[in-house]
Parts: structure tokens; C-alpha cells; sequence
């Protein structure tokens, strides 16, 4: 098992940030559905439990190309399907990936904390203190080009060049959360991402969780990237307009998981 606690700063409000992170989500679904593979969407609907209130949300990732080589060349492509279950108690999320093929076996559990700090606080989430001794804390800077892989670099998603016209944040620069704290007219936050990760397959086990934890990190750093670029165009959303979309998104994804494989396919990256 391997975790690690992931902190990304970002130069918006906790508040903001809970309407910005579902509208970048959804656009994301969008963009990696297609040709029989993506999103499948089963369940997002209110829950309450043990005290703990918010959006449910149950979701299978099919994903026969986006998995190492090695692996689809040892798994049937039955195994090559991801379930996502979370629990959106915002400012407390949870969510846990499965493989039915994999049982007990595999598990990916991300648990976040959002606050309005300059991610300066230890322990968030609470573990026990010889737990916590053994977490990597890493810090993702979202300005940073260099966190990038070239790959995954697109200009009009780049912080470091992205101005809003509504709120006037931005471009951000080398020493941009060092500022934070001077602006009166410019909120903060992070998020506290705790990545804990189960992969038990013999003679693979560190090799796996280590590249899933390594694609934890380059899943956070884009997605944060374009949730800050994005931010015109949902900084004015209210949680209604959020929910009708994500309902409008289900149907959308159902739809293009279903065209011809050639024909229906979106682009999705290796």
C-alpha cells in the first residue's frame, strides 16, 4: 500500500472551488468518452449517512486503452473497467475506485480536504501518527510548466498566461502564492488530496502502485490547470445550473459510449 498526500493551491474561494471542480469534471467526462469507451454514469442522487450529507455519485471508467500495455496483456478485457463510488460532503470528498476482477485486491481511495489556506497545515485528514510518518507530501504548483508533461501542455491552459476577463485573476506568476496573502481582492485555497493505493499482484505490486500514484499527480496537475482557465465560464453557475448539467452530461456520455467505435471516437490520449 502507498500513499501520498497531494496539495494544490489555487487562487480562488472554497466556495467557488466546489462549483468550479464539478463543471471541470463533467467538460473532462466529455472529453475522454467515446468509441465504447469513457464515462458511464449509474448513479447521482443525495445522500445522508452517520451525519455525513451530500451528492452521491456511482460511475464505471471503461478503460482498455488507458491502461499499461503489460497490464491489458495479463488482465481480460472484462477486468479493464474501473467503478468510482464518492461521497461529496463538500468541503470533505471521498472517493473509492474499484476493480470487480481484482476484488479486495485493488483499491484507489482519494480523500480530500478543501480549506482556505496556502496549503500550510499538517495532517488534515487526521491519520494516526506512525501512519502519517509514512506519507510524501506533494506539492503541485499549478503555474508551474515544468510539473507539465510536454504531452499534456496546452497554452490557453496555462496559468502562467490565462487572464480572467470576469474576475480579473491571473496571469500567474513565478511568486504568485507568495502574493496570496497581500490581495485583498483575491481569495485562496487548497485542496488536501490523500491518495491511498492497493495493487496486490505479485512481482507487480510496487511497480503498479507506484505509476498509479505518478498518474494521480498528472491527473491533479491538469485538471486544476484547467479548472483555474476554465473559470469564466463557470464562476457565475449556481449548484442548480451544475446539477441540470451533469444530468444533460449523463445522457451526452450514454450517447457517445454507444457510437461506432471508429466512426463515434473521441481523441483520448495514451
Amino acid at each position: 500500500m502507498l500513499i501520498k498526500e497531494f496539495r494544490v493551491v489555487l487562487p480562488i474561494s472554497v466556495d467557488e472551488y466546489q462549483v468550479g471542480q464539478l463543471y471541470a469534471v463533467a467538460e473532462a467526462s466529455k472529453n475522454e468518452t467515446g468509441g465504447g469507451e469513457g464515462v458511464e454514469v449509474l448513479k447521482n442522487e443525495p445522500y445522508e449517512k452517520d451525519g455525513e450529507k451530500g451528492q452521491y455519485t456511482h460511475k464505471i471508467y471503461h478503460l482498455q486503452s488507458k491502461v499499461p500495455a503489460f497490464v491489458r496483456m495479463l488482465a481480460p478485457a472484462s477486468a479493464l473497467s474501473i467503478h468510482e463510488k464518492a461521497w461529496n460532503a463538500y468541503p470533505y470528498c471521498r472517493t473509492i475506485l474499484t476493480n470487480e476482477y481484482m476484488k479486495d485486491n485493488f483499491m484507489i481511495k482519494i480523500e480530500t480536504w478543501h480549506k482556505p489556506d496556502l496549503g500550510t497545515q499538517d495532517n488534515v485528514h487526521c491519520l494516526d501518527l506512525d501512519t502519517w510518518k509514512k506519507v510524501d507530501v506533494v506539492y503541485i504548483d499549478v503555474a508551474d510548466r515544468s510539473q507539465v508533461d510536454s504531452k499534456d501542455y496546452k497554452q490557453e491552459e496555462d496559468p502562467a498566461l490565462f487572464k480572467s476577463v470576469k474576475t480579473g485573476r491571473g496571469p500567474l506568476g513565478p511568486d504568485w502564492k507568495k502574493e496570496l496573502p497581500t490581495k485583498t481582492d483575491c481569495p485562496h485555497m487548497c485542496a488536501y488530496k490523500l491518495v491511498t493505493v492497493k495493487f496486490k499482484w505479485w512481482g507487480l505490486q510496487n511497480k503498479i502502485e507506484n505509476f498509479i500514484q505518478k498518474q494521480e499527480k498528472r491527473l491533479f496537475t491538469n485538471f486544476h490547470r484547467q479548472l483555474f482557465c476554465w473559470i469564466d465560464k463557470w464562476v457565475d453557475l449556481s449548484m442548480d445550473d451544475i446539477r441540470r448539467m451533469e444530468e444533460e452530461t449523463r445522457k451526452e456520455l450514454d450517447e457517445m459510449r454507444e457510437k461506432d467505435p471508429v466512426k463515434g471516437m473521441v481523441a483520448v490520449e495514451d
